[in-house]
């Protein structure tokens, strides 16, 4: 694992139009490199019979099924809005 260097969190508050005091570049740099080393500390780790997994969880459909159902009357709903023309609902110009 190499270590990040100051010029490296530099260069990249550069890139992400951060402004950085002396005292955040070299608290980024040491707080990043803690960051890295911990993460070096997965590598100890013995996955070899851990299956690998896409996601923590299950992952599941949570959709409903689309059921054609009944719905209010249009003019009904229309009542509620602040202005509408020809059946529909009326809204600002969100093009020029």
């Amino acid at each position: 694992m190499s270590a990040i260097t100051r010029k490296e969190v530099e260069h990249v508050a550069n890139l992400a139009r951060l402004q950085l005091t002396e005292d955040e570049a070299l608290q980024y740099t040491k707080d990043l490199n803690a960051i890295l080393e911990f993460a070096a500390k997965l590598n100890e780790l013995d996955t070899s019979n851990i299956e690998p997994t896409s996601h923590a969880t299950d992952v599941k459909n949570v959709m409903r099924e689309d059921v054609n159902r009944p719905s209010l009357p249009r003019e009904d709903v229309l009542k509620n809005a602040p202005d509408h023309e020809d059946g529909q609902f009326k809204v600002p110009a969100v093009f020029e």
